[in-house]
């Protein structure tokens, strides 16, 4: 951790964190994994066996099961929920299913992503989707349940995206430049 002192109100057992990662209070991490330069927000919970690539940005209270793997570059927003298990319940055996999560890829805040999905590269996931089905590499889905709406390495999806950040005044930008996120 990037931070000189422990966190106060977290649980961190047995965690293996890259070079650079920053973990903020408040979080619950048990038997996972953290790559270098990626920053994990409070109010987080990440199970075990969870595998968090480089360079990831984990927004508050989100929450990440058994058997998610989140490969680099890849952005969360707030209040995301991932899910492990079709059909929950208290006792009794249970399966899990494996939820991967692309290099690149989006979630937007307040999505809910379910058991067994694959995320592709550089997907975008429109906030408060509910996602049911894979998301295509560089698929924009949005809604509930979420649909396939474009792709990010659509011309019109660049050009829009550009207007956008051009249109901004001074003040409105945040963040560095940097090369262009989607092919």
């Amino acid at each position: 951790m990037r931070r000189k002192e422990k966190p106060r109100y977290s649980k961190i057992v047995d965690v293996k964190i890259g070079r650079g990662a920053r973990i903020y209070d408040h979080v619950n991490l048990y038997k996972c994994e953290i790559g270098e330069n990626t920053k994990i927000d409070a109010f987080v919970y990440i199970e075990e066996g969870v595998k968090i690539g480089s360079n990831v940005k984990i927004r508050p209270f989100t929450f990440i099961p058994t058997g998610v793997i989140i490969e680099d570059d890849v952005f969360i927003g707030p209040g995301v929920i991932f899910m492990n298990d079709k059909y929950p319940r208290v006792r009794g055996r249970w399966r899990l299913l494996k939820t991967i999560v692309k290099k690149g890829a989006s979630i937007g805040a307040g999505a809910v992503i379910m058991p067994g999905i694959t995320i592709g590269k550089y997907a975008l996931i429109g906030a408060g989707s509910i996602v049911t089905k894979d998301v295509p590499d560089y698929g924009i889905v949005a809604g509930t349940p979420a649909k396939l709406i474009g792709y990010t390495s659509d011309e019109k999806f660049k050009k829009k995206v550009r207007i956008f950040l051009e249109s901004a005044q001074d003040n409105e930008l945040l963040g560095e430049e940097s090369e262009w996120l989607w092919p």
